[in-house]
């Protein structure tokens, strides 16, 4: 197991390293790390790889200039420069949340990004503002539409952080897939099958192989097939394309710049970057804060006294999962898989900085 502190130092240096100003590397690492701490692994230490691979490639710009190109009292368009997504996304957040400050809500559109993480960590930021917070966000293209082969979407997530008085906050952090891309490539790192309805291959047939979309396979929408709901699974990932990039000006759809090897880089581009969308949601322009809080309590409580199926777990609250196993990770430590401690290894070799493989 590794600390925090020493996946929070090293993931720093290995962006400090690429040429990141310490801020835009802690900006960072904390979206790293909040991963690992919420059990969400798929999204954590297996992305540095990505993000190392990209800028080996020149694809993502260390020195960005993240700025507003269209803005309303209460909208903008956010151009990320290319930058690392973290810093785009945490920056676009930021203003959403200063402008619902002024006007009740805040609504950020955002283009020339890359791969930002957890959509949640950014929702999550307006819940100390006393605000809902909401994210969505486009992503590598390797989802097919119901009844195509075609690799046209991304997981394409959706995350609505939404705070309570005196019970936890409730958190939906979910994409638009029944699972995501990362888990897919834990499984492959840890040797395992996937579970039928996620993946199919090239041919439409279905798949258990967490490989196969380097075969020309791809991912289902949610719901898996037509007959479980999978178009509506679609319709969700729709709504986040057309958010995230065809609103701010980004690549939507097939165009999106992959943060994986095995996707070709397209010539052809309709926007730029990755696209975002980001909503800040203050509370008293709705009503009474204290009042709506208290309500949100009365809400959670209900449906944790839900009555279980036999041999059923009790119900949990969106958001009860990821918490719990935060105050456990916090306590015990991060789990890194050997085969991605060992991918850490050979970056840190390459940026002449210590990992110790434990």
């Amino acid at each position: 197991m590794y600390s925090y502190e020493y996946l929070n130092n090293f993931t720093q240096h290995v962006f400090i390293k690429m040429g990141c100003s310490k801020e835009d590397a802690d900006m960072t690492t904390r979206v790293f790390l909040a991963a690992e701490l919420r059990g969400l692994s798929s999204h954590g230490m297996i992305r540095i790889k990505d993000y190392y691979q990209l800028w080996k490639a020149n694809r993502i710009n260390i020195k960005p200039n993240v700025r507003i190109v269209h803005e309303t009292p209460s909208t903008a368009v956010v151009d990320g420069d290319g930058a690392i997504g973290m810093i785009a996304a945490t920056k676009s957040m930021e203003i959403a949340i200063k402008k619902a400050k002024n006007a009740g809500t805040g609504w950020v559109s955002t283009r020339g990004s890359n791969h930002f993480g957890i959509a949640g960590y950014y929702a999550m930021m307006a819940l100390e503002h006393d605000m809902i917070g909401i994210t969505m966000t486009n992503a590598n293209p390797l989802v097919a539409p119901t009844f195509s082969v075609s690799r046209l979407l991304g997981t394409n997530p959706i995350a609505v952080a939404i705070p309570a008085k005196n019970q936890p906050p409730f958190v939906a952090d979910f994409s638009t897939t029944p699972i995501a891309r990362g888990k897919l490539a834990v499984a492959e790192k840890k040797g395992e099958k996937t579970l039928p309805g996620f993946v199919q291959d090239k041919n439409g047939n279905p798949s258990i192989e967490p490989t196969i979309l380097k075969e020309g396979g791809s991912m289902l929408t949610l719901g898996g097939d037509f007959e479980h709901g999978s178009h509506k699974g679609y319709c969700m990932s729709a709504v986040v394309d057309i958010f995230s990039a065809v609103l701010s000006g980004a690549n939507f759809g097939p165009f999106v710049p992959p943060s994986v090897a095995y996707l070709p880089v397209l010539d052809e581009k309709v926007g730029e970057g990755t696209g975002h969308f980001f909503g800040a949601m203050r509370i008293d322009a709705f009503q009474n804060s204290e009042e709506f809080k208290s309500k949100m309590d009365t809400w959670i409580e209900t449906f944790r006294n839900a009555k279980s199926a036999p041999g059923k777990p009790a119900v949990q609250i969106p958001g009860d999962p990821e918490r719990e196993l935060e105050e456990k990770i916090r306590k015990e430590g991060i789990q890194v898989i050997p085969a991605v401690a060992k991918e850490m290894k050979e970056i840190a070799e390459s940026l002449g900085i210590e990992f110790e493989i434990l």
